[in-house]
């Protein structure tokens, strides 16, 4: 929902601003070029990236024109009917804000390397409330592949008691299933997306995955790809052990026949 002189919320901006960064980075563009093509100033375009200015419906329309991509969710064209209610919407598990505050912050990330299984990815992932779609949403930072830098709805159904960290871009999906959190608020499970492989060849893949509070840690954790030699490792090994030791999830299949 925008206000009444066509500026987006903070959250909407944040959003907005994360695309945008996200596709610069994969186009390989610079933002003058970017504000040029969309016919901005770039001081324009900087102050909304960088969150000192809330981005205008004008100004989005003048940039989904200038990349040939919408950036408007549903909930930033009308007011939605879970936002008025201060519920989220049912497919996310109709929650109010405050039986989900626990889970507001920042997130240290683990998953293994696709390319290495001894080496760990360690990035950032934040969760927030989302006043204008009355939801919790989060998004990744510190990623070392910013292009693929992920961002989207949280579900937190009654029912399995599990937590859903979903990405729907374009009607392409990315999943995060969560186990409720430990004492410490570690919450462990798996992660399934696409694997980027030969040429333009994309490959299902799942994984396991830990979300440690940045919280737990005296000093701040280490980011990147974590490689046995790194002192981070150990520690990072543990966390994504736990998944399976303790059943937080379970992998079952055939194996390929030879």
């Amino acid at each position: 929902m925008t206000s009444a002189e066509g500026e987006l919320t903070q959250a909407q901006s944040r959003i907005v601003a994360g695309t945008i960064r996200e596709e610069l980075a994969r186009r390989r563009i610079s933002r003058q070029f970017l504000a040029d093509k969309a016919k901005l100033s770039l001081s324009t375009l900087e102050k909304a990236l960088s969150g000192s200015r809330p981005f205008t419906l004008a100004t989005i329309i003048r940039l989904e024109e200038a990349l040939g991509q919408r950036l408007r969710h549903g909930d930033m064209e009308s007011p939605a009917v879970a936002s008025a209610s201060g519920l989220a919407p049912d497919e996310l598990g109709s929650y109010a804000r405050p039986a989900v505050a626990w889970l507001i912050g920042g997130y240290l990330t683990l998953r293994p390397s696709f390319g290495d299984p001894a080496a760990i990815y360690a990035y950032r992932t934040d969760i927030a409330w989302d006043d204008a779609a009355a939801c919790l949403v989060f998004r990744e930072a510190a990623r070392l592949d910013t292009a693929f830098t992920q961002f989207g709805t949280v579900a937190v159904p009654n029912q399995s008691g599990h937590i859903y960290l979903v990405t729907n871009r374009h009607g392409q999906y990315r999943l995060m299933v969560l186990g409720r959190p430990t004492i410490e608020g570690e919450m462990y499970g798996i992660l399934t997306s696409l694997k980027a492989g030969r040429g333009s060849n994309l490959t299902p893949i799942s994984t396991t995955l830990a979300l440690v509070p940045l919280a737990n840690f005296e000093t701040p954790p280490t980011f990147g790809r974590i490689t046995p030699d790194l002192p981070a490792h150990g520690l990072y090994r543990q966390h994504l052990d736990r998944v399976i030791s303790d059943e937080f999830a379970l992998f079952t299949g055939v194996a390929p026949s030879r």
